[in-house]
């Protein structure tokens, strides 16, 4: 695990550069109105929460989700069956399994944004040629959800995924490429520190 901790520690001391081109705080213009409650800003923009299991991006999504009155998809919830049966059995994903499930991924970003709206993702995304995927459904705004394996193996041991065992943490540490051109937050923080690092750090603004 002593890489993963390398790769986690230079994360956080990389620059966010967002896929528009702006630095860290520069804020997007926000206007319009929206067909759905919420803010919307003037283009189209995806936020994927990106990370390894047990990193929180369910939970983040949902109360980001909340905070913005956008959608949450759970990318979890789009894997075909036999990508749960081989997980469940502890075995790892490879590139060809998850190539229909990210396709299932750019399809659904695609609907939840066909009438003009945001839209929020929470999903691994552990390789650069994924997140390339993710990238082809519009104006994605990556999120990295950094934490070290000890805190993420400890969230582990104490919840139970409908059918991603613990087991499958390292595997995934392996996998991941730790993003460049992503907003990185740090995991220790409470839900509602990382939902405003978040907020501030990609230019959103809170519902009121």
């Amino acid at each position: 695990m002593r890489r993963s901790d390398e790769r986690c520690r230079a994360a956080s001391k990389r620059e966010f550069r967002p896929l528009g081109g702006q630095r860290r705080g520069a804020a997007a213009s926000v206007g319009g109105s929206s067909k759905r409650a919420g803010h919307r800003l003037a283009a189209i923009v995806i936020v994927v929460l990106m990370g390894v299991s047990g990193s929180g991006k369910s939970t983040i999504g949902s109360a980001l989700a909340a905070t913005l009155h956008w959608p949450l998809i759970d990318a979890d919830d789009l894997h075909p069956p036999e990508n749960v049966a081989k997980m469940a059995a502890g075995t790892p994903l490879t590139d060809g399994d998850r190539r229909p499930w990210l396709d299932r991924i750019v399809s659904a970003l695609r609907g939840a944004t066909a009438d003009g709206g945001n839209a929020i993702l929470a999903c691994s995304a552990l390789k650069r040629r994924y997140r390339e995927r993710l990238a082809s459904a519009g104006d994605v705004r990556f999120v990295y959800l950094r934490g070290d394996p000890d805190t993420i193996g400890a969230r582990l041991a104490g919840r139970r995924h409908r059918y991603m065992p613990a087991t499958l943490l390292a595997s995934q540490f392996a996998t991941l490429e730790v993003p460049d051109d992503a907003l990185d937050v740090d995991v220790t923080m409470s839900v509602g520190a990382q939902v405003q690092r978040i907020v501030d750090g990609l230019g959103l603004r809170s519902a009121v």
